[in-house]
């Protein structure tokens, strides 16, 4: 078996593969690796675990095209670059001025050959692209592969591990979210396509749901496996898997997951067919223009650009489907409606149809901002 040492070159940008199935097991050697060169790049995604074995301090310069929470003291302590990218521009991205020498990737095998499992995202399109990989085999993890199978000329396996991807585990939503699922329920019509994200607000707003839906979606959080098993899943795209084992054993063998050029591609989110897209993304706070932010707080990064507003676009522009913002009316005693965002806007105001709160909604569709500005202050009643 080829060593990774064997396969890193002096001055390579390495791509670490990100999402729950990121080769956390390669990554203490490629930090030695990089520390015994002195000149590799870093380049990664959405981490939502924290990797004890990756320090991007050693390399010469490392980047995120999305820091997710297991980067997050990486980012705020200066040593991680976060670059600002919606998620359907990744691509091109990395296909152009961060295109990368190397990816070092997480794959399960099946007889048909090497696949990836827990996530595709943009890690696909390096591979067509002609990227060498340096694999890690997980002999535990999911395929929910909906591509064929890699090519495997361009694959070198450099270890094998029986670890599977990390558990992130969401806790039980509280009143304040199912209070606001409960409204947003109101506005998906049956066998529409939705998307929610990982985290409290999206577990609640799947169980509110009373109508059959597809699930379009970024990330593919553990809620979907409840929709299913109460038959209310008419079936589901995503390019990232999060949750826990009983999410990745459901899911295994099942065609879920495309490429972000696919999953992402604003044009067919917002084609009607099959079904409309209520698009339902959370934020961190909101201003009385209605522009977004969810990327962090003044002084701490919370999270990226990722696919809000791509989702949120497409909803806004889908015949017959809707862009929600749903979050909590106060965060930490503050409001969360505030007159300047803390950091720069992540989606525009008017990509955003509809904002929901625990105390009811203001619909901003066909509104001036005069009247966008006084139907927001009206539901934080201010």
């Amino acid at each position: 078996m080829t060593a990774l040492a064997d396969l890193v070159r002096p001055g390579m940008r390495i791509a670490l593969a990100d999402g729950t199935g990121s080769p956390r097991s390669l990554t203490p050697e490629l930090t030695a690796l990089a520390r015994r060169h002195g000149d590799l790049r870093l380049l990664t995604g959405w981490l939502p675990a924290a990797d004890p074995g990756l320090d991007p301090g050693a390399f010469t310069d490392a980047r995120t095209v999305m820091p997710g929470w297991g980067l997050r003291r990486h980012v705020d302590a200066g040593i991680l670059r976060v670059v600002p990218v919606r998620m359907s521009a990744v691509p091109a991205l990395l296909a152009g001025l961060l295109r990368p020498d190397l990816l070092v990737a997480t794959l399960v095998r099946r007889p048909d050959g090497l696949r990836f499992g827990s996530e595709v995202a943009w890690m696909r399109g390096l591979v067509e692209a002609g990227v060498p990989v340096a694999a890690v085999v997980s002999r535990t993890a999911p395929c929910a592969d909906a591509g064929g199978p890699l090519p495997e000329a361009a694959i070198t396996v450099v270890a094998e591990t029986a670890d599977g991807p990390a558990e992130v585990a969401t806790p039980a939503p509280g009143p304040v979210e199912t209070a606001i699922a409960s409204h947003v329920a109101g506005l998906v019509p049956e066998g529409a396509r939705v998307q929610v994200g990982p985290g409290r607000l999206g577990t609640a707003v799947l169980a509110a749901l009373r109508v059959p839906v597809r699930v379009d979606s970024g990330l593919l959080p553990e809620s979907v496996v409840d929709l299913d098993e109460r038959g209310l899943l008419l079936d589901a795209t995503a390019t990232y898997l999060v949750g826990t084992r009983r999410l990745y054993d459901w899911a295994d063998g099942r065609p879920l997951l495309g490429p972000v050029e696919t999953v992402h591609d604003p044009s067919r989110l917002a084609d009607p067919r099959p079904a409309p897209l209520v698009a339902v993304n959370t934020a961190l706070e909101i201003d009385a223009d209605g522009q977004v932010n969810v990327e962090g707080t003044a002084t701490s990064v919370m999270g990226g650009i990722g696919g809000h507003p791509d989702y949120a676009m497409a909803g806004s522009r889908c015949p017959g489907g809707l862009s929600v913002v749903a979050l909590a009316a106060t965060h930490g005693g503050r409001p969360t409606l505030v007159e300047r965002l803390s950091r720069p806007v992540t989606t525009a105001g008017h990509d955003v149809d509809v904002v929901v709160t625990e105390h009811g909604m203001a619909d901003l569709r066909g509104c001036d901002r005069a009247e966008r500005t006084r139907a927001l202050r009206a539901l934080w009643d201010v």
